[in-house]
């Protein structure tokens, strides 16, 4: 019961620091004059400003779809002009929540950070967040969730573990070959990770590398959507050559560990319902 108390205590006060931090959004920059508008009153003009703060103020949220992402992402590129310090601490502490508490999306939060940060430094953030989200969410596993994980996920937990005690010998390759064949989802590796004593270093540098792929052609979807104003630009021979470079960097490394795990990793399993199950030997 402390430890749910305790859980709930950090949900809480996460929860209100984000809220806070999205109050506080400073005046943005000067919008471009609109020729339209360039023959109204300036009275009229600054009568209308509070109504386009809190419409800005209200599109800060998680998105959902990509007319959300887009939206989002035009609002945060607006703010970054002037509040760069502001735009880089709201979309960390946005991304840290979600991976802290195993919240689904981070996919939308990479792209978004392509779209806003572009692709070095949007790629750079990506990886650097996902890991230190991943592994908060195992020290709060560990400290708060051990009981209600082992009550819930009971068979996936101990199957796991099993894996993990059959491949001590390799252990990092392990987790590497989880994270580019993801047989559990990435949530449910984070949380049950303490429970099967993986060790907190071997379990940051697996995300880290594992999850590199995956965040660059999410990072890289977003550079392409914030550059990208018609179908004709998405099928241009550059924008090709780039799909072209995603595929060969996410499919290289999965080979890679593929063949390795052929030849080390005893994987004698199927993916079935996003569980890790047993062949059965005919």
């Amino acid at each position: 019961m402390r430890s749910l108390i305790g859980l709930i205590a950090v949900v809480v006060a996460a929860t209100f620091y984000l809220y806070s931090l999205s109050l506080y959004l400073p005046a943005g920059p000067r919008r471009r004059p609109d020729p339209a508008a360039e023959t109204q009153h300036v009275d009229l003009e600054e009568s209308e400003q509070p109504a386009d703060s809190s419409e800005e103020l209200s599109r800060l949220k998680f998105p959902s779809d990509l007319e959300d992402l887009r939206s989002l992402a035009e609002l945060l590129q607006f703010y970054k002009t002037e509040h760069t310090g502001y735009v880089l601490l709201l979309f960390c502490s946005a991304y840290l929540y979600k991976q802290s508490f195993a919240i689904p999306g981070s996919s939308f939060l990479n792209i978004l950070a392509g779209a806003i940060f572009g692709p070095y430094q949007g790629l750079l953030l990506a990886c650097l967040l996902t890991t230190v989200g991943s592994t908060m969410c195992y020290l709060l596993s560990q400290a708060f969730g051990k009981q209600y994980i082992m009550n819930l996920f009971p068979d996936k937990v101990s199957m796991l573990q099993k894996k993990v005690k059959d491949n001590k010998d390799c252990l990092f390759f392990f987790l590497l070959f989880l994270r580019f064949f993801p047989m559990s989802p990435n949530w449910f590796l984070n949380m049950s990770a303490p429970i099967i004593d993986i060790p907190i270093t071997f379990f940051f540098c697996s995300v880290f590398i594992g999850l590199l792929p995956y965040n660059f052609i999410c990072v890289q979807t977003g550079v392409m959507l914030s550059e990208v104003s018609s179908l004709d630009d998405l099928f241009s021979w550059e924008r090709l050559l780039q799909l072209l470079a995603i595929a060969c960097m996410a499919l290289l490394p999965g080979a890679l560990i593929r063949r390795f795990s052929q030849k080390r990793l005893k994987l004698d399993v199927q993916m079935q319902n996003g569980l890790i199950e047993d062949k059965k030997v005919k």
